[in-house]
């Protein structure tokens, strides 16, 4: 998100000025137009805090360039003058992009600030160390605008919630609660542990089944190869002089033909209905089915649903504080736990039933049929003795050592399970190639 000054004139001819965030200028000039209706006030000038580049001495020194965001070329030659810099030049970037940091970036820098928070260190303190040492550029800038804001007395969401871009949604709320509440460290933590876990979970996934997938598809793409071009410049030899062909080399010739002949509308078949999956899998219904029948899938789908109730009791422990706040607390652990049908049903069933109807949490999260046996019994174990937020970091844990062993093992069963399909792959190749040596011509004699 961007931010915008106006400059304003009241009606005693008073200048009043005043600073938005926003994703776009047609947003905040909206916005600004609306402010100035209700208050009476005359807009001047929209100015949007963009970068400029410098180049500035000081005194017989070598020259030195940087870049500064601004809302105007003066402010930064005002600036650097006051500094005792003598300016060269100052010019706006002309290609301002920010690419989105490395996922890993923005976990050390909350992992980090998390870990230093824990040994007492002030969070000015951990930002300018960060600072000094962030490789990143776009996540150095990040930092750099979080640090001036707070100093600025600007409210904690205000300063993360424009950072959504670059840290995420989920993160920049998790680190706006943090730092308006008393825990920052715990809530740091909680943090840093979701995207950890989250990251893991990606690679896990990716060596489960994008991995297999994408092997499979090579191994396909070999074996048509071979089929469709070089077995037959073998077989159509024998062909030539009326020589019978055993089955294998027979059936493997015939399916050859069938490709040549029908390649283009297999290929125009296959790309639609790819087309069509991927569609549908973006789409909400198609995201929603997904998710409703993911515990059904064998082996991996069970993990899943439990990798969601982890992230969903890990967010709860983080947030939950006993009090009147639990709603929030249930909508925002429900947007975290990466399946749309459990965040739908928290949403529709259980935050309903809390509010109309005045039932329990645990009861609520029963009838919304998402939840595991055993994760509603430690709930309800929490509930009835008073510690339902130490059962929430308990579940977590517990699905999450089981999780990682369980997911470990399927990789292991996947990869030996791959090597075994190519092992049949090659053989099968193998005894079509090697059968065409056994095909013997009739001698000129028999004939």
């Amino acid at each position: 998100m961007a931010d915008f000054r106006y400059t304003t004139v009241s009606l005693e001819n008073k200048t009043v000025r005043g600073i938005i965030s926003d994703k776009s200028l047609k947003n905040a000039k909206r916005i600004i137009d609306g402010i100035c209706r209700r208050n009476n006030l005359r807009l001047l000038k929209i100015e949007k805090k963009v970068t400029y580049l410098y180049s500035v001495q000081k005194r017989n020194e070598k020259p030195s360039k940087g870049e500064q965001k601004a809302y105007s070329k003066d402010e930064i030659t005002s600036a650097l003058q006051k500094m005792g810099f003598r300016v060269l030049k100052v010019q706006k970037k002309l290609f301002d992009f920010r690419f989105p940091p490395p996922s890993k970036d923005i976990v050390m820098f909350i992992r980090i600030t998390a870990d230093l928070l824990k040994e007492k260190l002030s969070y000015n303190e951990i930002l300018t160390l960060l600072l000094s040492d962030m490789e990143n550029k776009t996540l150095k800038e990040t930092i750099r605008e979080i640090n001036q804001d707070l100093k600025d007395g600007k409210e904690g969401r205000e300063v993360f919630g424009k950072q959504q871009g670059v840290l995420g949604k989920f993160p920049s709320y998790m680190l706006g609660v943090a730092s308006t509440s008393g825990d920052m460290a715990t809530i740091y933590e909680s943090t840093a542990k979701f995207l950890e876990r989250n990251e893991e979970f990606k690679k896990n996934l990716r060596q489960a089944l994008v991995m297999p997938v994408v092997i499979l598809f090579f191994l396909f793409l070999a074996i048509m190869f071979y089929v469709a071009y070089i077995f037959p410049k073998t077989a159509e030899m024998f062909l030539k002089f009326n020589i019978p062909l055993p089955p294998l080399t027979s059936a493997t010739l015939g399916l050859s033909e069938f490709l040549k002949n029908n390649i283009i509308w297999i290929l125009l078949g296959v790309g639609v209905i790819i087309w069509f999956v991927i569609k549908f899998v973006k789409s909400q219904k198609g995201r929603l089915l997904i998710d409703k029948s993911m515990h059904k899938i064998p082996v991996v789908g069970p993990l899943m649903h439990k990798t969601s109730i982890e992230i969903f009791s890990r967010v709860f422990y983080a947030l939950y504080s006993g009090s009147g706040e639990n709603i929030t607390v249930l909508k925002i652990a429900a947007e975290a736990c990466r399946n749309t049908y459990m965040e739908k049903r928290i949403k529709e069933i259980a935050i309903p039933m809390m509010i109309k109807e005045g039932k329990g949490l645990v009861e609520s999260l029963e009838k919304t049929g998402v939840f595991t046996k055993n994760a509603l019994s430690r709930f309800r174990s929490g509930a009835e003795s008073g510690t339902l937020k130490i059962a929430a970091y308990q579940l977590s844990n517990y699905y999450e050592k089981e999780t990682t062993y369980k997911l470990k093992n399927i990789i292991d069963l996947i990869n030996i399970s791959i090597s075994m399909f190519i092992m049949v792959v090659m053989i099968l190749l193998t005894l079509i190639s090697s059968e065409t040596a056994l095909i013997k011509p009739e001698s000129p004699l028999s004939r």
